[in-house]
């Protein structure tokens, strides 16, 4: 149970410990971006098969990375092979940055976003599959802009090094310490001793889940292009559509119903899925994250389908439809929409505000403060409220029937905390900026969980283009600090990280 209430973190000693393995950073950095320059060729070869000029655009991109990619091996050259626990942080964080600051590159120089901060903020957003845009009409991007904006959430989605991770091996230089920067507090189960056969364990899943989404969005209606987009960004959690529209473009309820179906699928811890495949399927059935995540949407869609019957004049089918979708949605930071919930009755407004922050479960591509934690902190009450009554008593927080260390609770607890008080600055400062109250508080929940549409002006019937530049990079910092766990970005800001021990 250990493995999956918390990270048992390898550290790697080197002869100075106290220092940061600058060689070795950048020389996985290095690695990284090369990778990231196969990704935008995979992109020219959409284009390419479209008939579109803006392969080229692809093409410059690929000589700009591989030629920093080329600069930062060199700087990593005769590095000692060792990572410590500092240099997981630096080299996840780095990367994170990287690959968004380099990814923008083909809707900057094709001059389909002109803006660096827009095209920074719409490739940020893709990494972390947050799913906000700022494009006003998605429909007029060649193919090949909208399979980058896609596949950037595909391999954000189970996270850039995790991917990477089963990669890096071959080069020499795989480590737990990789996984458990990115993935920080309550995390996977560990399936496999070794991390790296982990990964591409989880990635064969994570592949399956996206290939049987495809066939079955084929299956109603959808071409082959529009499939595959959808069903990386539903894989992913992400939210980015080929539609302005989004998926209420097709107004398809078999398409609805399978993207909602799966976008709950990619929410659930992925070693449970793993487990499953070894046929252990009382695991699934038995796990109480997955369980209550459940019971959080159905709950939710109940209450809100009834709304939509007695307020909104819906339909029963309809209705139900509408809200399991939205729901999944939201409660999945998924951020897809085939109905406007602005329109819909204002207290559920504050139900979708708890699915943004709830999220999904732990192990998965969802966002969001995930429902591990949540189970944690209300058992953890309960327990308190106990305490009360029975004061001697020895009350312990079970999870799987399996006790959670005292620790373990510290750092949830720790971490719901300065979840709200990142949400609460950040609140302040967009208000700051001119952002009325409902707007500023959807943003910047919605970024911090990696959700995508907000609330009010910002809702899921528009793009976030009317912000101003400043709330664009404080919103982009937060969608990256959400989407790795908060202590893995703010931890970098400790002068004491620094410093040597």
């Amino acid at each position: 149970m250990e493995n999956k209430i918390t990270s048992n973190l390898y550290v790697g000693r080197n002869k100075n410990n106290s220092l940061i393995n600058k060689k070795m950073i950048f020389r996985i950095l290095g690695i990284l971006l090369f990778l990231e320059g196969i990704m935008f060729l995979v992109c020219a070869g959409v284009s390419l098969c479209y008939r579109e000029a803006d392969y080229i655009y692809f093409i410059y991109s690929t000589l700009i990375v591989a030629a920093v990619g080329s600069l930062f091996l060199f700087l990593g050259k005769n590095a000692e092979n060792t990572v410590t626990r500092r240099d997981g942080y630096c080299i996840v964080a780095f990367t994170w940055l990287l690959f968004s600051g380099f990814g923008m590159l083909p809707f900057y120089i094709s001059g389909e976003i002109p803006s660096v901060a827009d095209a920074f903020f719409e490739t940020m957003s893709g990494f972390t599959t947050t799913g906000a845009t700022i494009l006003d009409d998605i429909e007029a991007l060649p193919y090949g802009m909208l399979f980058w904006r896609s596949f950037t959430q595909w391999i954000g989605g189970l996270g850039i090094v995790f991917f990477t991770i089963a990669v890096l091996p071959i080069f020499g230089v795989g480590n737990q310490v990789l996984f458990s920067a990115e993935a920080t507090g309550v995390t996977h189960d560990k399936i496999h001793p070794k991390i790296s056969m982990m990964a591409k364990w989880l990635w064969t899943v994570y592949v399956i889940l996206t290939v049987v989404e495809a066939i079955l969005l084929m299956c109603g209606g959808m071409n082959l292009f529009d499939a595959v987009c959808h069903s990386f960004s539903t894989t992913a959690t992400g939210g980015y559509s080929t539609k302005q529209d989004s998926v209420a473009h097709w107004n398809s309820p078999f398409i609805e119903y399978v993207i909602a179906i799966f976008m709950i699928l990619s929410s659930v811890n992925f070693s449970l899925y793993f487990m499953c495949l070894k046929g252990k399927f009382a695991h699934l059935l038995k796990d109480d994250e997955f369980k209550g995540f459940l019971i959080s949407i159905g709950v939710v869609t109940l209450i809100i389908t009834f709304s939509l019957i007695s307020y909104n004049n819906y339909g029963v089918e309809n209705a139900f439809r509408k809200a399991l979708f939205q729901v999944a949605s939201v409660h999945t930071s998924c951020g897809f929409a085939t109905d406007d919930y602005n329109t819909w009755a204002p207290f559920t407004w504050m139900l979708f505000i708890y699915t943004m922050v709830a999220g999904g479960c732990t192990g998965s591509t969802a966002g969001g403060i995930k429902s591990m934690r949540l189970l944690i902190v209300l058992r953890n009450i309960k327990n308190e409220f106990s305490r009360l009554i029975h004061p001697r008593a020895v009350l312990s927080v079970k999870i799987n029937s399996q006790t959670v260390s005292p620790s373990t609770i510290s750092t949830v607890m720790t971490f719901v905390l300065t979840f709200f008080i990142c949400a609460f600055v950040g609140w302040v400062a967009l208000m700051f900026l001119g952002l009325g109250l409902t707007e500023s508080f959807g943003t910047v929940i919605s970024s911090l969980g990696n959700v995508g549409p907000g609330l009010g002006a910002f809702g899921p019937a528009f793009s976030w283009s009317a912000l101003p530049d400043a709330a664009k990079w404080i919103l982009s910092f937060l969608m990256l600090i959400g989407r790795l766990e908060l202590f893995g970005i703010l931890l970098m800001f400790a002068p004491s990280f620094w410093k040597g021990r």
